[in-house]
């Protein structure tokens, strides 16, 4: 990997080791469009070319805000970079304030939209801002096309001004800001270097088993998240062709055209797989039903490296022939890797996907380590379930004395764009504080146990960790999310959004007289007692003080657009207990 010093230098590297036909591919009117190694770099090349002549000095800021990711956006990207410029990538379902916020506070002088639905929530805030002008991808009627910017940088006089500017990047050299989705306050914006990213791409490349050259690709999360972004990188280095998906509703549709070697989710995708294989697996009668239960049970069972024993790898060989293979033709039929980050992945996931021959490799991260500290490789022993792997090369991790993970390494970041202070607060020295509560068992495996901030005291001076809780009853086809509470109470609850596809279902197939609209679902004794036996079952695991003692359901899906999660379905916490303030007073002081 000598001579990747820089992100500008993957693509380059792509043309002279892979010279692939197709490099990057997006669907546009129906139909999958590619451009090849070449032609990533040629017009990476025009791009900088015409963002020179309109006057774009090193150090700009330039934002992008697109709803899918697509080609436009990584060409973009290097176009930026190599002149010395940085990208500052945006949520595209955050409100107008927070655009508003971000390009203030970066001092974005161009930004690039990719359609009219985000082009309209910019123009009602661009006046407010210091954005000289505002690029579409896609044609919008009486805005300026990025196709411009392509015809300005045609002219190939100044290309000797370009290779200029490249020359005088170095590695340490600020690449990106990203602002961090935010579980509470304003966004930070998060400085990463070239040398950040690209020592976390060669180091994760180690842990990915690809077929250089040879492997598809299909990415759908968000780009603007740093995990994909590295992962794209990553993809571009190992020659992966890279697809992008339309939109997480296509998802299933796109994996069956495109058939991807390997593909990158969060955990609550992976649930909604999980659940959809189940529900139809529910569907079926008499021996396959009885086959498919008995093929989850065993995965349920699963452990690599067969350490369960000859007997069960018997048995697990008959069930991917019988079941497995089916699950692996749903996604595409090809799918041999799948990785998770972003939030904690559930055992029951890691294992039956695993035993299907689809293994999810989880790793583990955050934006300010450009992500990834740890991760799972299937390859020499380095897969062991409930772990985030071996900690990645050249990153050192301390455990301090209240359990909190510190990192230091190459991949840490420079700082919070114009925020010494709060830098302050979250560095020791070199070291990160993750603000994650972990241990590292005595074979070098990261295990994360919890969220530092997020873990409470009850009254009774108990210490209640909720990531476990929750991640526990969210094994529930009932639930469809759940946050535990109870800081300075004298006992836990939760705030439950019940899985209402499902629990409509269940009414049908079970004949229960309740109407079926989420009011009264909501308010149904039936329903409520039959998550109260699911409480109780996942209470089972837990200490006396741990346990959840009272619940409420909330009458909404909790969702992006409602405020409830961030842009990496995370939840906001202190968003939620707000929204439903009613309804915990309704518990502690009915």
């Amino acid at each position: 990997m000598t001579g990747i010093t820089r992100i500008f230098d993957i693509p380059k590297y792509q043309l002279e080791n892979y010279n692939l036909d197709k490099a990057l591919i997006t669907k546009y009117n129906g139909e999958w469009k590619s451009i090849s190694s070449k032609e990533y770099v040629e017009n990476a090349n025009a791009i900088s070319r015409g963002l020179l002549r309109l006057g774009i000095q090193p150090n700009d800021k330039i934002a992008v805000i697109s709803t899918n990711n697509r080609t436009e956006w990584h060409v973009l990207d290097i176009g930026i970079l190599q002149i010395g410029a940085q990208n500052t990538p945006i949520y595209p379902t955050i409100s107008e304030q927070d655009y508003e916020y971000i390009l203030n506070h970066s001092e974005s002088v161009i930004c690039f939209v990719s359609d009219a639905e985000v082009m309209a929530k910019v123009n009602a805030i661009k006046d407010n801002t210091k954005l000289r002008a505002v690029y579409t991808f896609d044609d919008v009627k009486g805005e300026k096309s990025w196709n411009e910017i392509l015809e300005l940088g045609k002219d190939e006089s100044n290309q000797q001004e370009v290779e200029a500017r490249m020359a005088a990047v170095k590695p340490d050299d600020l690449a990106t800001l990203i602002y961090t989705s935010g579980t509470t306050g304003k966004p930070k914006g998060v400085m990463l270097s070239h040398n950040n990213l690209v020592s976390n791409v060669l180091a994760s490349q180690k842990r990915v088993p690809f077929e250089n050259g040879k492997s598809k690709s299909l990415s759908f999360l968000p780009v603007c998240h740093v995990f994909e972004r590295m992962v794209i990188y990553l993809y571009q280095v190992c020659g992966v062709e890279i697809y992008f998906a339309e939109s997480i509703d296509k998802m299933s549709e796109n994996l069956q055209e495109v058939k991807p070697n390997v593909m990158t989710a969060v955990p609550r995708l992976y649930e909604k797989v999980y659940d959809k294989i189940v529900a139809k697996g529910s569907d079926l009668t008499g021996i396959k039903k009885k086959l498919f239960f008995w093929a989850i049970e065993l995965g349920l069972k699963y452990e690599p490296y067969g350490a369960n024993g000859w007997w069960y790898e018997t048995q697990l060989k008959l069930a991917r022939k019988l079941i497995f293979s089916k699950w692996k033709e749903g996604l595409g039929g090809e799918l041999d890797l799948m990785v998770s980050g972003s939030a904690a992945l559930q055992t029951r996931l890691t294992r039956t996907f695993a035993a299907a021959g689809m293994p999810i490799m989880e790793g583990y991260g955050l934006t300010e380590t450009s992500p990834v500290i740890a991760v799972n490789d299937m390859r020499n022993g380095g897969f062991r379930v409930g772990t985030v792997g071996k900690i990645i090369e050249k990153v050192e991790v301390q455990i301090a004395a209240d359990g909190e993970i510190l990192v230091k390494g190459p991949n840490v970041m420079l700082g919070y764009f114009k925020d010494p202070e709060k830098t302050k607060e979250v560095m020791t020295g070199d070291f990160f504080h993750t603000g994650d509560i972990g241990e590292i068992d005595a074979d070098g495996f990261l295990k994360i146990t919890d969220r530092k901030k997020e873990m409470f005291k009850t009254s009774g001076g108990k210490y209640v960790a909720p990531a476990l809780i929750e991640n526990q009853l969210k094994q529930s086809r009932f639930i469809e999310q759940i946050m535990v509470i109870g800081e300075g109470e004298k006992m836990p609850a939760a705030l439950i959004q019940p899985n209402f596809d499902f629990i409509k279902e269940w009414i049908k197939k079970k004949d229960k007289d309740i109407k079926l609209d989420n009011a009264s679902i909501i308010k149904s004794d039936v329903v409520i007692a039959r998550i109260q036996r699911e409480i109780d079952e996942a209470n089972e695991h837990f200490g006396k003080w741990e346990q959840v003692k009272r619940f409420e359901i909330t009458p909404d899906i909790w969702s992006i657009e409602g405020g409830q999660l961030t842009p990496t379905l995370k939840m906001k916490r202190k968003i939620i207990k707000e929204m439903y303030k009613d309804l915990i007073e309704k518990i502690y002081r009915p």
